[in-house]
Parts: C-alpha cells; structure tokens; sequence
C-alpha cells in the first residue's frame, strides 16, 4: 500500500501522523512541502480528494494569511499565495488508497490506514490516542 505524507518536521500534529503511519507498518512516501511544495494543481487535487474547500485547507497562523489580506479572495488568488508561501496549506495531508484526508487531529489518519490497529500510541504531548488495551481514547474535551 503507497501511503504519501505532505509534512512539516517543525509540526507535531505532522510527526505524530507520519509516527502512526510507521506503527502500521507502513513506510510513506514523505514529502517535506516546505522545501518541495505542491503544484497548485497538485494542491487543488489534494484538497477536493479530501472533500474541502480550499479555504478550509488553508493555515492561518504562523503564516503571512494576514498580510496578505487573503480572508476575501478568490480559489486562484489562494492558489497563487500558496505556490508563494507553502506554509499557507495546512499539514499535514496523506493519501492512501481508502482516501486523502487533512489529518488534524493527527489521529483522523486511522481512518485512511489499510492497518489502523496500531497498538497503543501516546502524542508528542502526552495525550493518549490508542490505551494500553488498543481501544481508542476518546479525544480530549476543549
């Protein structure tokens, strides 16, 4: 199975999605955006295969979405700003062959792994996603 993770190492929601991915037993196809970004054609795929919008795909902070005054503009001004600044597509994406997901939380990624039975599994931050007992926790009340 080809899994592919669009990934930031500077992000902990990417590391501990690319962490999970390798629990499965599955060795992706990583792609560091930042230093090889996407095709806008590539990022538009990306984002209708994960049933988005490209504004719901967009990052807003840490980023120039602001200084860019892109909170009114069009897809194609969007897609201009992110083949410039690819910080702007939010991370980290994967495809596999049961779908593309934008997994934020990084735990949606079970949803598209042909083994999601990973076995227990703790975030960077000590969050708890999968117990001793392999049963999924649920996530955190905000």
């Amino acid at each position: 199975m080809t899994v592919t993770i669009y990934h930031n190492p500077e992000c902990g929601t990417s590391r501990n999605t690319l962490a999970m991915i390798r629990q499965s037993g599955v060795e992706p196809i990583v792609i560091e955006y930042l230093k090889s970004p996407p095709s806008r054609e590539r990022v538009a795929e990306l984002v209708s295969a994960a049933g988005m919008t490209l504004r719901q795909a967009i990052r807003q902070k840490d980023t120039p979405y602001e200084e860019l005054g892109l909170a009114v503009v069009a897809d194609a001004v969007l897609l201009d700003a992110i083949e410039k600044y690819p910080i702007l597509l939010n991370r980290p994406f994967v495809e596999t062959p049961i779908g593309t997901r934008l997994c934020r939380p990084s735990e949606v990624v079970l949803d598209i792994l042909e083994n999601p039975d990973i076995g227990p599994f703790t975030k960077e931050d000590g969050e708890v996603i999968i117990d001793a007992a392999g049963k999924r926790v649920a996530p955190k009340a905000i």
